[in-house]
């Protein structure tokens, strides 16, 4: 946490931030390549509302993903601030406070992702099948709200190589759940649903 690999406030700005943030970009494009892999595998194997359900339903759980990981990136900034200060001590009462935070956000989002699902795909003026595909990623939120925290705090660290390479663990595993679901056992946008939140649960 204390070495000079994670510690910006002393020699090259440049030399230090390129091998942090190549990374991080690294991992965002893989998490919006989850959405990109699940449209190619439905519209192969699946139907056509199964397509138009998970294009849909990826837009609302894109929305939500990329809220969750602007609230997380404050972690971030606040465990590099700690660490630039030389105050370690506050971290670990840091991480306590935004465990409890982001439990409640993903209890919200819980409860309204499946219970307001129909809804939601209603106002969307989606298909059926979307609101189905939004319940099940609703139902995997925590593990989506606990991948985003444990990548901030890991990057508050100094460390953006771990998050990048759990999402691509994630992708590889979210690739076969999709071929296994949709493709071979035609679930179509409910197993491309099943394959993202089974992903998101290995990564965590």
């Amino acid at each position: 946490m204390n070495s000079s690999k994670s510690d910006f406030t002393q020699g090259s700005i440049l030399g230090k931030l390129l091998p942090f943030m190549l990374p991080i970009l690294g991992a965002l494009v893989l998490q919006a390549a989850y959405g990109a892999v699940d449209l190619l595998v439905v519209g192969r194997f699946g139907t056509t509302s199964g397509l138009s359900a998970v294009s849909t339903g990826s837009q609302v759980l894109n929305l939500v993903t990329f809220v969750i990981t602007q609230f997380a990136m404050g972690i971030t900034v606040l465990i590099a601030r700690y660490i630039g200060e030389k105050k370690p001590q506050y971290i670990g009462a840091l991480i306590g406070g935004a465990t409890i935070i982001f439990a409640i956000v993903s209890a919200v989002l819980f409860v309204v992702m499946i219970g307001f699902a129909q809804p939601i795909a209603v106002l969307m003026q989606a298909v059926e099948l979307t609101s189905s595909y939004v319940r099940i990623c609703g139902g995997g939120i925590f593990f989506i709200v606990a991948y985003n925290l444990l990548a901030a705090i890991f990057r508050g660290l100094g460390d953006s190589k771990s998050p990048l390479l759990f999402v691509a663990v994630a992708c590889v595993v979210n690739i076969a759940g999709d071929l296994i679901l949709v493709a071979g056992l035609h679930l179509d946008a409910a197993g491309a649903a099943i394959a993202t939140v089974t992903a998101q649960a290995v990564s965590v």
